[in-house]
């Protein structure tokens, strides 16, 4: 029977977790009663403003250039790092709780923060905001692949040991085909969140169409804010699409 004591326990956490956490957050649905102010400020965005649409499709490319690079770099980096973070592939116990130490600081800090440190020291520009979605991607990979790695079948694993193949080629060939297509999977979804995190970044001078996003709001340019916002959506859903045809592809 799923009903039971510990259920009812575990109701009455939740229910004073939700209480507490509306009274702090001064969480009131109240406030919405009163659309007219909404409505007043969203009839301001429309009809869009495209006179400057090459403008913000360069600076569109340049927000995409960044979530690519800085998620790529991040998988290409975290990928070999995985397998020390994983139990059954690490080469000691000492290696692999350091690592996970390491991935977990590294993915305690927030891309904001590694951007802001990186453009107080290399200048503002698209390189450090690289550099900080490259970082912070580095220890959500590194967890996420190391995670896939122990869950992993062991037998192909062990199949190559018995046949005579060094321990990183089984590694490598016999873990790495299975888990693949949820690697993938993973990247994807971390590429779609570096377009999100780019913007932010653009906000405090990283560049690219979040600087621009940034920059019409301060100017009360409402009908290119719609046409920024329009074209991040477009953006993260060609991303969303295309990363399921490849793993489809792949599976």
């Amino acid at each position: 029977m799923w009903f039971k004591r510990r259920s009812i326990f575990t109701v009455i956490l939740l229910t004073l977790l939700l209480f507490f956490s509306m009274r702090l957050t001064e969480f009131d649905l109240s406030k919405f009663k009163d659309f007219r102010n909404m409505i007043h400020f969203l009839s301001q965005w429309f009809p869009m403003d495209t006179s400057n649409l090459s403008g913000i499709l360069q600076d569109s490319l340049l927000t995409f250039a960044m979530a690519f690079l800085g998620s790529f770099l991040g998988l290409l980096i975290a990928l070999p790092i995985s397998f020390i973070a994983a139990w059954n592939t690490a080469p000691s116990k000492f290696l692999y709780h350091i690592t996970r130490f390491v991935l977990s600081f590294v993915r305690s800090i927030p891309e904001i923060v590694f951007g802001l440190v990186l453009l107080t020291t290399l200048g503002l520009g698209p390189f450090p905001a690289v550099l900080a979605i490259m970082l912070h991607n580095i220890g959500v990979l590194g967890k996420l692949i190391g995670e896939l790695i122990e869950a992993s079948d062991p037998g192909p694993q062990e199949a190559m040991k018995a046949v005579g193949g060094k321990k990183w080629f089984a590694n490598l060939f016999s873990i790495l085909p299975q888990i693949w297509p949820n690697v993938l999977s993973n990247y994807f979804y971390r590429f779609e969140v570096a377009v999100r995190t780019s913007l932010i970044l653009g906000f405090i001078g990283g560049g690219g169409i979040g600087q621009r996003l940034f920059n019409d709001f301060k100017t009360f340019q409402y009908s290119s804010v719609s046409l920024d916002v329009f074209i991040i959506m477009i953006m993260v859903i060609a991303i969303d699409l295309f990363g399921s045809y490849v793993r489809k592809k792949v599976i």
